[in-house]
């Protein structure tokens, strides 16, 4: 008798077990908080002292580590690009080559699968003719990837509420009224939280003015996004990337402004003042909750010439 309770026992503390497990998975609904990275992969280059072999264990191990939600990577070329997705199925891997399909570097952004959904992606080019990858220097020219994304809401309950049905065609209930007596439209739409990432590899030494075109091509398609349509509000942009320039320069001073500016289209620096050339910069209701300089390495052999960055922010409510 006692052998049977022991087995009873034993299986409803396992049944408890994987109940808790499967509540892990399922979002907080009213959880807003946001872990972004940015990380220069260092491409799988024959003539970096430590092989992508030996490496990419090592940034499978970083990621899986601290878990980011959002990972803007640079360099990554396809070999790596397709080792990180395979290995790491709870992410989706979207970008193209600088070249346009999987041709040459990657500026890939990676997000979890069980708390974003996809909403819209595109790439442009750092150059005269953005809509042409691989247009600007024939020798490695240079790009952004950018997504809009929407967190995938899931009450405590694991019920549906109405103000999330989405299995009805949209000519069907997309009318209604609300406590006010204000006709509002396809009330699947009602508390939905977006926000952009946009991530970049600026051009290094001796492309001065062309960093700076970058700098401004780039803010001038972030700002064109603040007003999608008059039913939403303005969604927060991150921008990850690494720069080749330093705080305080032209570049910075294009995306973020100094201590003078104050026009509200500027971006904010998730480290106040900046450090080193990766950057996490945001825009909208967001609050840095913390940012750490990963110092990641195994007996002092490193995983890229880059310290991958990490900031979690909050997106506040209105």
């Amino acid at each position: 008798m006692k052998i049977v309770s022991l087995l009873i026992c034993l299986i409803l503390f396992a049944l408890n077990l994987s109940v808790k497990a499967q509540m892990d998975l399922v979002p907080d609904a009213n959880n807003r908080t946001i872990k972004v990275m940015s990380y220069n992969l260092r491409y799988a280059s024959g003539t970096f002292k430590t092989p992508w072999k030996v490496r990419r264990d090592m940034q499978l191990d970083i990621f899986r580590q601290y878990s980011p939600d959002i990972i803007g990577t640079q360099e990554g070329i396809k070999e790596q690009i397709d080792f990180l997705s395979e290995q790491l199925p709870e992410y989706v891997a979207i970008g193209e080559g600088r070249r346009g399909g999987d041709n040459d570097e990657h500026c890939a952004i990676f997000y979890r699968r069980d708390k974003f959904r996809l909403r819209e992606m595109g790439s442009f080019a750092l150059s005269e003719t953005p809509e042409v990858l691989g247009s600007g220097p024939e020798k490695w020219p240079r790009m952004v990837t950018w997504a809009r994304f929407a967190f995938i809401d899931v009450p405590d309950d694991g019920e549906v509420s109405p103000d999330q049905m989405v299995d009805k065609p949209f000519w069907e209930d997309s009318w209604f009224v609300d406590d006010t007596g204000k006709i509002l439209y396809r009330r699947h739409w009602k508390n939905t939280m977006e926000f952009y990432v946009f991530n970049t590899h600026f051009f290094t030494r001796g492309k001065d003015k062309a960093k700076r075109n970058s700098a401004n091509l780039i803010m001038e398609r972030i700002n064109e996004r603040d007003n999608f349509g008059e039913w939403t509000k303005n969604r927060p942009v991150f921008l990850t990337g690494d720069f080749n320039s330093r705080p305080g320069g032209d570049v910075y001073k294009i995306l973020v402004g100094d201590e003078n500016s104050n026009n509200l289209t500027f971006l904010k620096d998730s480290k106040e003042g900046g450090i080193g050339i990766d950057w996490i910069l945001y825009k909208g209701r967001v609050k840095v909750l913390s940012y750490e300089n990963i110092d990641y390495n195994v007996n002092g052999t490193y995983p890229s010439d880059h310290r991958p960055i990490l900031v979690e922010f909050e997106i506040l409510e209105e």
